[in-house]
């Protein structure tokens, strides 16, 4: 099979690092064009990024002598490649502007950034949870006057940890939420040495952080109304989000009330069970089996479990009644796979798979 062609606007920073490690061998997908800032153009990748790669595995050879093209020149950038992932560090008015301008060329964009979130004809999916939302992407083409570009993004990453959970007891009604993140310094695009005040430390304010949490998920579970995406009435959730000093992984601690309240068997029944049209189609990203739950006392860990499933899963454990709601547990995910580029991964293999996205 002949591979699309991809770009990464945003390369050279850790969230287009992690894509190019995931693409690295991709079955469907190869990158071929890399974009950033104008003063990264022109060299080339391995110069670009320089001692700044911070993932775990080696820079993949593929990309490193590929010239990096300057993110601004959308026409030259759009030529070379199918679609585009977009990780641009840039303010929200100049990522809003920029990812129309490539959809506008015809170029489908995947977004890791949260400036078109609640864009009303901007999807913003889980493929596990709100598929239909890709629906919107007609009205969105006919908004840009493109037969072909558009825009989906990815969610925020804090909320990958409680959210599918919450989902797949969607039978039960969750009706209160509360939910206290805990999360990787990868989340702010930072390591230890980058950051060494985190060292010893807990940080009790992520800026942006709760309302993302609190928002996004009635946002995922909305209807698609005349092209627009219309966000759900409930469940009421409220949160707090905690930055540790942890490497990657967002843990949550949560506590739930039903209108119908489950058995706990029902709900790990329901949470083990839980497929998605990505465990259908067997998206090559896909994890297999997307939500586990652990029942040792002390698990989910994020040294031990932030990996499960290549990163694309959600660890969940210590489900027990409280004296308030009527549960309580903890969830994990890995912030950087999951909640950003992977997730976004799994996104453009769906709308491959859907017809969205195809060779130019």
């Amino acid at each position: 099979m002949e591979k699309l062609r991809v770009g990464i606007l945003g390369g050279t920073g850790m969230v287009g690092q992690r894509f190019i490690s995931l693409l690295d061998n991709h079955p469907w997908f190869e990158v071929v064009t890399v974009a950033a800032s104008p003063r990264s153009a022109g060299k080339t990748y391995e110069e670009a990024v320089g001692d700044r790669w911070k993932m775990n595995t080696p820079m993949p050879e593929s990309v490193k002598k590929l010239v990096v093209k300057n993110v601004n020149e959308v026409t030259e950038v759009s030529e070379s490649v199918d679609f585009v992932f977009s990780a641009v560090d840039m303010t929200k008015d100049e990522i809003k502007a920029i990812e129309e301008a490539y959809a506008k060329t015809g170029t489908p964009v995947v977004s890791n950034n949260s400036a078109h979130r609640w864009t009303p004809d901007v999807p913003m999916v889980v493929p596990e949870i709100n598929p239909e939302h890709l629906e919107a992407i007609k009205a969105q083409r006919e908004r840009l006057g493109t037969d072909r570009g558009f825009i989906v993004v990815k969610p925020n990453c804090s909320i990958q940890s409680y959210t599918p959970a919450l989902h797949a007891l969607k039978e039960y009604g969750p009706k209160v939420v509360v939910a206290t993140t805990y999360q990787a310094i990868s989340g702010a695009g930072k390591n230890f040495a980058d950051w060494p005040e985190m060292v010893d430390n807990v940080i009790p304010y992520i800026g942006g952080e709760e309302e993302k949490s609190e928002q996004e998920p009635l946002r995922i579970w909305g209807k698609v109304e005349d092209g627009q995406i219309k966000k759900a009435d409930g469940p009421l959730i409220t949160t707090q989000c905690i930055r540790v000093p942890v490497t990657d992984g967002h843990t949550a601690a949560v506590f739930v009330s039903f209108d119908k309240k489950p058995s706990k068997e029902e709900m790990i029944k329901a949470w083990n069970e839980y497929k998605g049209v990505p465990q259908e189609l067997n998206l090559p990203s896909a994890p297999k089996q997307f939500i586990k739950y652990f029942e040792e006392e002390n698990r989910p860990q994020t040294k031990l479990d932030r990996d499960y499933e290549n990163g694309m899963g959600v660890c969940l454990g210590r489900l027990r009644e409280d004296s308030v709601y009527d549960y309580k547990f903890i969830g994990l995910s890995h912030n950087t796979v999951r909640g950003a580029a992977g997730g976004a991964v799994l996104i453009a293999e769906l709308l491959k798979a859907q017809g969205y996205i195809t060779k130019k």
